[in-house]
């Protein structure tokens, strides 16, 4: 009796064995390939507060880096609704390569050394500077040295207020503000003078209906800002997704998103870069 009992306990687990072995288990990590029932789809982290860059609307998502994230997706094999769209926050970028979340981020993302020792990156595709975002009747500010003794906002956290009065303008009177939109609405009560971080983001801010021609950019590209599209360490989409960067460029199809998402702000882009060219 007791050999029988432990023969149909084996035989049961043999069975859940099998089972588990047909359905294929699920291991979590970035395979958006596997899977059954032909649900083939792409995984994708953007912003979802940056509006002209990567913003999550009732609409949908929407500004820039979605196009390009949703270009180089097609390029790949993937139409848009099978892309599944992730928030990737700045401070969780490269946890979410690294722990296979996602499979490829376009979020703003500036290639630096640090970085790079942590997941790769194919592109850049654009190349954006630290600027600062001033009210359109205001002609006070010309350089970045007009910024002494004025009010200038960033928000908690940000790098770029610092990097302004530490190399720029010491005299600069340093604001922090949690979000952009509460120092863009500072900014046009005149709570304070100058909003600063990358021309790009001002300008997908400045770009919005309400703010249309209440605001200028400086123009004063006071560093370079290298975008690039974050993989995993040692992805082998890095050539694929290169190639598609580099057809978005030569199709149009990489100015037109450009100038329909930064355009409104009077956004006077660079070039596209090549594929490699990393400004320091």
């Amino acid at each position: 009796m007791k050999l029988r009992k432990v023969t149909a306990a084996s035989a049961t687990v043999f069975a859940l064995a099998l089972t588990a072995t047909a359905c294929g288990g699920d291991n979590g990590g970035g395979d958006s390939n596997s899977g059954s029932g032909g649900g083939k789809t792409i995984t994708v982290g953007i912003k979802y507060d940056q509006p002209g860059l990567g913003q999550k609307t009732p609409q949908g998502y929407a500004g820039f880096d979605v196009d390009v994230a949703t270009y180089v997706a097609k390029k790949l094999g993937y139409n848009a609704d099978q892309i599944e769209w992730k928030e990737a926050k700045s401070a969780d970028r490269e946890t979410m390569l690294q722990r296979g979340d996602v499979d490829f981020i376009a979020a703003t993302y500036s290639i630096t050394p640090e970085r790079q020792e942590k997941v790769d990156f194919a592109g850049p595709y654009l190349l954006a500077h630290q600027d600062v975002l001033v009210r359109a009747d205001d002609n006070s500010i010309k350089s970045p040295a007009d910024l002494n003794n004025k009010k200038l906002c960033s928000v908690a956290g940000s790098t770029s207020a610092q990097n302004v009065k530490e190399k720029l303008a010491p005299k600069a009177d340093l604001q922090t503000y949690p979000t952009y939109s509460a120092c863009l609405s500072g900014l046009q009560n005149k709570a304070i003078d100058a909003l600063t971080t990358d021309d790009s983001i001002l300008a997908g801010y400045a770009a919005q209906a309400q703010f249309k021609g209440k605001f200028k950019l400086g123009g004063f590209k006071m560093t370079n800002e290298n975008y690039g599209i974050g993989i995993k360490k040692g992805s082998d989409l890095k050539a694929d997704i290169n190639k598609a960067l580099e057809d978005m460029v030569a199709d149009g199809s990489w100015q037109k998103a450009v100038d329909k998402n930064l355009g409104p702000a009077n956004y006077k882009n660079e070039p596209a870069p090549k594929i490699g060219d990393i400004k320091s």
